[in-house]
């Protein structure tokens, strides 16, 4: 017969939640509190205290609730304050808004010193929950800024330093990855800038198939070609729109072949245009041997993000290289197909020419 310790120790035992304090799980935090009832405290999952014997353990939803049982907040983990993911994503939000008002670029320590914390500390932590690091979100943020202070400014010289530059020189080694373009250019809207173009026929559809002088800046797929062109023309409505000539009727050839047989393989020099964050995604959809699939957690998990999972998915969304950097080799972590810019069925058909191969 069970002893009176015993029973409480078995009831614990059975109960899954006692299995997230035994692995210190972080997904647990915030789901629930544990009370000890020799020491009189309660505890977050993850606590890093020494294991309590189980039959001294009992669950709660809140803190509230163990206190109102009559205990008290553990001095170590404090579960009575926000779990730690929350306050991490707080003080990255805050340190996001101190880089989007500083006159310059913050250094590492400047930031750390900021918020109190070490500086090896602080880039963990904030390329753990923004999915960029310190130097890429002031990059990115700046680069946004230029953007907009040429829609606005008197001179080209006057939107580059009130984005935040302090120098013209170091803008303009970056300024064709920041804009695509030259500022000047930028500024007109792209005018001056060249894209030749071109619309094939496939199996799926129509495909549209843009090239600026640094590469393959568009391949878009749809059921109307004149839809298409729009779509190009709002992407670009300055630029030179080109029509596409014999030659390069052969680069569209190419690129519809890679649709109707995926292993022949697509190599072609891309313009790729986006955020740091983006680009790293797309550098790990090209990454993505044909026949295979991955999850955007897959995804978040390889280029250093875990937790940018939706974030992942939104620079899938706003990849404009359709085949070229395969976002339909993105499924969810059950396998089932989720979005997919030039719609589902074509994400599918993608998948089983490339499965069957």
């Amino acid at each position: 017969m069970a002893t009176e310790d015993e029973k409480p120790a078995a009831a614990t035992l059975r109960d899954p939640r006692w299995a997230d304090i035994v692995a210190r799980d972080l997904a647990a935090d915030g789901k629930f509190v544990y009370s000890v009832r020799t020491t009189g405290v309660y505890c977050r999952p993850t606590c890093p205290s020494r294991l309590a014997k189980p039959e001294n353990v009992a669950f709660y939803a809140t803190p509230a609730q163990a206190e109102h049982a009559g205990f008290r907040p553990c001095k170590r983990c404090k579960p009575d304050q926000l779990p730690l993911a929350a306050q991490q994503a707080a003080k990255v939000a805050e340190l996001c808004r101190f880089i989007e008002t500083a006159e310059h670029a913050p250094t590492l320590d400047e930031l750390a010193g900021y918020s109190g914390m070490s500086a090896y500390h602080l880039h963990r932590v904030f390329k753990a929950i923004s999915g960029l690091t310190p130097k890429a979100y002031a990059t990115a943020h700046r680069a946004k800024r230029v953007r907009q202070e040429l829609g606005c400014s008197d001179t080209v010289t006057g939107a580059i330093y009130s984005a935040g530059y302090n120098s013209i020189g170091r803008f303009y080694e970056e300024s064709h990855r920041v804009l695509g373009m030259t500022p000047s250019e930028y500024r007109a809207g792209g005018a001056n800038t060249e894209i030749r173009f071109a619309i094939g026929e496939c199996s799926l559809g129509s495909i549209l198939v843009a090239q600026s002088a640094r590469g393959v800046c568009a391949i878009l797929m749809g059921d109307d070609p004149e839809a298409l062109v729009h779509n190009l023309q709002d992407r670009f409505p300055a630029a030179n729109l080109i029509g596409g000539d014999a030659g390069f009727e052969q680069l569209v050839a190419k690129i519809v072949g890679f649709v109707e047989a995926p292993r022949l393989g697509l190599d072609l020099p891309l313009d790729v245009r986006g955020t740091a964050f983006q680009q790293r995604v797309w550098q790990a959809l090209r990454e993505i041997p044909a026949g295979q699939t991955v999850s955007y957690t897959e995804i978040a998990q390889r280029i250093g993000s875990p937790k940018s999972v939706r974030a992942v998915a939104g620079a899938c969304a706003a990849n404009a290289l359709a085949v070229a950097i395969p976002c339909h080799r993105v499924v969810r972590s059950d396998g089932a197909l989720s979005g997919y810019r030039w719609g589902i069925e074509r994400k599918r058909a993608l998948l089983e020419r490339e499965a069957a191969e």
